[in-house]
Formats: C-alpha cells, sequence, structure tokens
C-alpha cells in the first residue's frame, strides 16, 4: 500500500490500509490512521495527527510551517485532523503557531482544490470550503457551515454553525449561524433555509429563525435590543439560543445590518 517511490519517514506512524501514491512525502513524527490515502505529490509534514479514512489530493500539503511572524522556528507545534475529510488538489493546512491549541479539522469536511487553511484556524464537522477560499489564523468555521470560492475570512473571524458565505467576498466580522452572506461589503442576504429544509430542519424552526433574523436586521434597532426582542417575540429553542449566544460572545463584532 506504500510506493516505492513515495518518502515515508521512519519515524511516521501509520495505520492500517494506508495508500501512499508515487512520489508523495510522509515527514517526521507524522501521524496516520487507518484507511487513509495520500496522492501523488501530496506532503504530510512534521507535526499532522490526522484521523481514518481521510483523502489527501495531488500537490496538498498538510503541516506546513506557519506564516505568522509570531512563530519561533523550531517549534513543535500541531495540525490535528479528524476523520473522513477529503483534501482536494493545492490545499495548503498550516500549523498552529503555538504548541497548545494547534490548527484543527474536524470529521466530515470538503476543502476544495487551492483552499488556504492558516495558523490556529479550526474547521468543524461536515463543512464545505471552496476553491480558492482563504481560512485565515485563528479563525473559526463552525459545523455545517458552507464557504464558497475565493472567499476571505479575515483573522479571529466566525462562521456560525449551517451558514454559507457565497463566492467572493471578504468576511471581517462574525457571521451569525444559519444565514446566507455575500456580497461587496458582505451583507444579510437571508437565512440558509434551503440547506436547513434539505437536512430536516422542522418549517416551523426555521421560520422561528427567519423571525429572530428579522429582528437584528430589519428591526431598525440597536443590537442589544434585538437580542431583547429576539428572547420576548420568537419561542425558545436550542437554535435559538445558539443566535443568542453567538452573538452575545462576538469579540470582533457581527456582520453589518442592512440599516
Amino acid at each position: 500500500m506504500i510506493s516505492p517511490l513515495a518518502y515515508v519517514d521512519s519515524s511516521a506512524e501509520l495505520g492500517k490500509d494506508v495508500t501512499v501514491h508515487p512520489f508523495a512525502y510522509i515527514g517526521k513524527n507524522v501521524k496516520i490512521g487507518d484507511g487513509c490515502t495520500i496522492m501523488p505529490y501530496a506532503s504530510v509534514l512534521e507535526g499532522t495527527v490526522m484521523g481514518k479514512n481521510n483523502s489527501v489530493y495531488q500537490g496538498a500539503i498538510v503541516g506546513a510551517t506557519p506564516q505568522d511572524f509570531n512563530y519561533v522556528k523550531g517549534t513543535k507545534t500541531y495540525v490535528y485532523i479528524g476523520d473522513d475529510n477529503a483534501i482536494r488538489e493545492y490545499v495548503v493546512i498550516r500549523r498552529g503557531t503555538n504548541t497548545e491549541g494547534g490548527t484543527r479539522i474536524g470529521n466530515g469536511s470538503f476543502l476544495m482544490k487551492g483552499t488556504n487553511v492558516s495558523h490556529d484556524a479550526v474547521i468543524g464537522d461536515h463543512c464545505v470550503i471552496g476553491n480558492n477560499s482563504e481560512i485565515t489564523g485563528c479563525s473559526c468555521i463552525e459545523d455545517y457551515a458552507i464557504v464558497a470560492s475565493q472567499v476571505v475570512i479575515k483573522p479571529g473571524v466566525r462562521v456560525g454553525q449551517w451558514a454559507m458565505v457565497e463566492c467572493v467576498t471578504v468576511a471581517d466580522k462574525d457571521i451569525p449561524p444559519y444565514i446566507v452572506a455575500g456580497g461587496t461589503p458582505i451583507n444579510y442576504n437571508g437565512i440558509n433555509a434551503y440547506i436547513m429544509n434539505k437536512h430536516g430542519f422542522d418549517k416551523e424552526l426555521i421560520t422561528h429563525i427567519a423571525m429572530a433574523y428579522r429582528q437584528i436586521y430589519k428591526g431598525h434597532t440597536s443590537l442589544e435590543n434585538a437580542v431583547r426582542r429576539i428572547r420576548e417575540v420568537v419561542r425558545d429553542s436550542q437554535e435559538i439560543r445558539n443566535i443568542v449566544n453567538f452573538i452575545n460572545n462576538t469579540k470582533v463584532g457581527i456582520m453589518a445590518t442592512e440599516d
């Protein structure tokens, strides 16, 4: 399962049924779980800890040195990748800057061609990252979020669960859960109803999520008052609590309202 034309460092730990194609490079102290496939000309570098059944396609680099002036050369830092991820052609995933935390990718996510994931970024479970998008340092893409092609998520910005960021835009503030955001400058384009409906969200719940965001983006009031209105007029649920908690925990502010 390991081509003689590939380079695999003697210290690397490979699980069962791992396939390493010709001209792939596996660096020292790498850990790769069962059933992974490393395609030709892909590189998996020191500091990578990878789970099961991941596919790393041609030209991808996992565990690259951070592009961060705070990184001290030679520091042992890490990228942690879960199970069942597709890392397509020419994706670059960089290690963390510091020894704690590291860059993290969950389970079942799909990183399309040319995606760049910078130091200490976090991508959750079942996310889709489009062609040539930039997930910059210390940003966070929560579970089931979709980031379309040629999007820049700026440092420290969060994209909430089940949100969608449309093509060719820059996110410089947090994108709340369950919405669609896009344009230049980026703005609110409604809730992500199609995807939620496709994945079995209750129609009444989708209506309540839309009602919550009307308080924020159509309510002609402050964000503080909008959150108060949500608590008063929208039926409580875990999803509504997710929205309120996301807003209350923002460090960079949320994406601007249309008003």
